[in-house]
């Protein structure tokens, strides 16, 4: 069994000073960290274009970029709903997003943070239809919170994914290449049109942000993924991303206690440690059950091996 735990690796101010508070809010926790087996693997996300835990998805589904992609290309198919598509054509999906205005740039809010219903996703992709018109760019449905977008031949460009943007300022992220100039002019049309639609209105009227943009990614081909065939058994649980995110240790440790009531002794109750994944900026930690740790815990070796490379692995 795996447990993926994105979040779980704060920087080292912050793994410092949550050392002595972390055996006492989740004791199951730590005891696996203690008889785990780590490999360290640090991860650039200006280069992958993604966030450490998606680079980890990503490996996990076997994806091979060719020499002129970057990782985040993948993501089109592998997050795609469409399951029929060539598997040698492209992928890219466009993800309906929130961009807020700063001092400097924009700020971007992803399709989790904004509670997108299935008729809202249906009544924007009909309003912004016409637009992709005579465009050279097709548009068509994927999912609720994504759609495809088919672009003019020979259109490439290394991406971000909508979850590394929103860590940042937007302006960090936009490509600068000649080649996205007709996308760019397509997006800032549809945030004109978005900017008073019904849609728009109403989610106003709930206290809910605008959907005010779409944020392209992707361009791999479905043949680059390489998925295991074997029955998966891996759990994700992301409770701890968004105070990681937040750098709210107080809300971080809060969350972590209820994973440990909720998730890790119950598990911990039928014996066997999992393998855990935990992610955090710029790093990722895989943790083995090594064979008699338990042994080695009572002969006093080991137990607080694992704070070494928690406080270095940053």
């Amino acid at each position: 069994m795996h447990i993926v735990l994105p979040g779980a690796l704060p920087g080292p101010d912050a793994a410092r000073a949550l050392l002595s508070h972390l055996e006492k809010t989740a004791p199951t926790f730590v005891g696996w960290l203690a008889a785990g087996s780590a490999r360290t693997q640090s991860v650039d996300p200006a280069k992958s274009g993604c966030t450490a835990i998606e680079q980890w998805q990503l490996e996990k589904a076997g994806f091979t970029p060719d020499a002129n992609q970057n990782l985040s290309a993948g993501l089109g198919p592998l997050w795609s709903e469409n399951h029929k598509i060539d598997p040698q054509e492209p992928v890219w999906l466009a993800e309906l997003v929130h961009m807020a205005p700063t001092q400097s740039s924009a700020a971007l809010l992803t399709s989790d943070d904004l509670n997108i219903t299935r008729e809202q996703s249906v009544a924007l992709f009909d309003s912004a239809h016409s637009l992709f018109e005579g465009t050279g760019f097709q548009l068509h449905p994927d999912g609720v919170a994504r759609w495809r977008v088919i672009p003019p031949p020979g259109f490439t460009f290394n991406s971000s994914s909508p979850s590394l943007v929103s860590t940042a300022s937007v302006n960090d992220w936009w490509p600068q290449d000649a080649s996205i100039r007709p996308w760019r002019r397509l997006f800032n049309e549809i945030q004109m049109l978005w900017f008073d639609s019904p849609v728009n209105v109403s989610r106003h009227r709930q206290g809910e942000r605008p959907i005010n943009g779409l944020w392209l990614f992707g361009g791999a081909r479905p043949s680059q993924l390489r998925m295991s065939p074997t029955t998966d058994d891996t759990l994700s649980h992301d409770a701890l991303l968004g105070p990681f995110l937040a750098q709210d240790w107080g809300a971080w440790l809060a969350t972590l206690s209820q994973l440990e009531t909720q998730v890790f002794k119950p598990m911990a109750r039928h014996g066997q440690a999992p393998v855990l994944v935990l992610t955090g900026r710029n790093s990722i930690v895989t943790l083995t059950p090594r064979p008699f740790a338990r042994l080695s815990k009572w002969m006093g070796r080991g137990r607080n091996s694992w704070s070494k490379w928690w406080l270095s692995q940053n």
